[in-house]
């Protein structure tokens, strides 16, 4: 397998150009999946994807849904060996504002960057698509060097990751059977600097909930009702004032009950990482964190969960004045959860707290679409080894095991409606602008990238 190895990353840097020509053929094709002006222009995609799939050597199909279709593709050409689901989406975030860009989003284009060197700048070209043609480029590298993929290889990309995957999950259930491996690779997730590989071994759950509380039948005049009458928005706030104490800490009983630490090797490799929290704070406008005093930065975001208020509605809101005691006040919160908190647990306790400090004469009314749980990997599994023997090998350091902040519902997918666990392996930068004008993808996350996986598939393989 070693000897296979070294032919296959030879092809790889021997194939680079041929490579950047195809991504580029890719990424300028507009997919936006949010835009219904463009959806057929994710059906060009994914029909793009299907023929570059099959062009490997893949068995690749373009499948309907009720949004926009799924490429699924499978070779399962090595009986016996792991069967590894990988996971890309080929749609991508509208383009605007256009006047901030540069040069036109679809017309993708190699630059040199002060800091980066050469980079890939189109929308797309760090989420997903570039980062999804690492994995195809290594898939193409080993089937033309040695005919076979190391490890039987099944392909799911969808077309509305960008729009909230409404056909992911109904999909999912439908085709468990074919989709269900030993193991998912995800490759929408990124590193902790352009020279230090990583995998992402937890993701942090989201639960919501909406608080309406009632007082006054009707909308009142200040002065004749001023006083007397119960304001919804002072007993919100009021309310919500107290959800922190003046450590940052959660004062709903039993938020941090299932909460665990990380462990000191992790710790010690946070720590470790050249990370400036001034310069992250700063960056917006900040100056002290107002998380749990004595934590990272980088704990809070990665290990640590959260009560946030995302918006407050009452009253009048519009220009000028209106003297009105309103009759209703709601907000917005989203809780951020690690791995063992119960989103359901953690909304029943919220609601309860809000109950017992709601005031004589208000009423309260909740709202919410649930939550789904965090996920966490074992960093001691077989295939977490092997992944991290193939990233030391290839970066020449070992890589971070890194937190996110956000969640990847596709991941509590796999875990939840096939049982599968997964690996998280990207190489965008946090300054890679997705989402944004210029959107880049360095060079080198594209070929060492490509290369990483080509390295993964052998040491699963092993």
């Amino acid at each position: 397998m070693s000897e296979h190895l070294e032919r296959v990353l030879e092809r790889l840097d021997e194939t680079t150009d041929a490579a950047l020509a195809r991504l580029f053929t890719f990424l300028k094709i507009p997919s936006i999946s949010t835009d219904p002006e463009h959806h057929p222009e994710c059906r060009r995609a994914a029909a793009w994807v299907a023929d570059d799939l099959n062009d490997i050597g893949f068995d690749a199909r373009v499948r309907p849904t009720d949004g926009q279709p799924m490429v699924v593709a499978h070779d399962h050409s090595q009986p016996g060996k792991p069967h590894v689901l990988f996971y890309g989406h080929y749609d991508v975030q509208p383009p605007e504002p256009l006047e901030l860009w540069e040069t036109p989003p679809f017309e993708p284009r190699l630059a040199d960057e002060e800091g980066h060197g050469q980079v890939i700048i189109a929308r797309g070209a760090a989420d997903d698509k570039g980062q999804l043609m690492t994995f195809l480029e290594a898939c193409r590298a080993w089937k033309s060097v040695t005919g076979n993929l190391p490890v039987n290889v099944s392909v799911l990309l969808e077309g509305e990751e960008e729009s909230g995957s409404p056909s992911l999950a109904p999909f999912l259930d439908a085709n468990k059977d074919e989709l269900t491996a030993d193991l998912a690779l995800v490759c929408d997730t990124g590193q902790t600097d352009a020279k230090t590989p990583a995998i992402t071994t937890r993701l942090r759950g989201l639960a919501d909930m909406e608080v309406i509380i009632t007082g006054p039948n009707r909308d009142l005049h200040s002065g004749m009702f001023g006083g007397p009458a119960v304001n919804p928005i002072r007993v919100l706030t009021s309310i919500l004032g107290q959800l922190h104490n003046d450590e940052g800490r959660v004062e709903i009983p039993g938020f941090y009950d299932d909460v665990a630490e990380i462990s000191a090797e992790q710790r010690a490799q946070w720590a470790a990482l050249d990370f400036d929290e001034a310069a992250f704070l700063g960056d917006i406008g900040l100056k002290s964190s107002a998380g749990e005093a004595g934590r990272s930065l980088l704990e809070l975001i990665w290990s640590r969960p959260t009560a946030e208020m995302n918006g407050i509605i009452g009253g009048y809101t519009g220009p000028g004045t209106k003297t009105v005691i309103p009759s209703v006040a709601s907000a917005k919160l989203t809780f951020r959860l690690v791995p063992d908190q119960d989103p359901d647990k953690i909304l029943s306790a919220f609601k309860q707290w809000i109950e017992e400090r709601l005031p004589a004469d208000c009423s309260v009314a909740f709202k919410s679409r649930g939550g789904s749980p965090a996920v966490g990997f074992d960093l001691d599994g077989t295939e977490m080894q092997a992944a991290r023997a193939a990233l030391a090998a290839e970066w020449g350091r070992a890589p971070v095991m890194m937190g996110c902040g956000g969640s990847i519902p596709i991941v509590e997918a796999f875990k939840t409606t096939l049982g599968m666990e997964s690996l998280l392996i990207g190489f965008g930068l946090d300054d890679d602008r997705i989402h944004s004008p210029n959107e880049k993808y360095n060079l080198t996350s594209f070929t060492k990238g490509a290369r990483s996986w080509a390295r993964v598939l052998a040491e699963l393989a092993a």
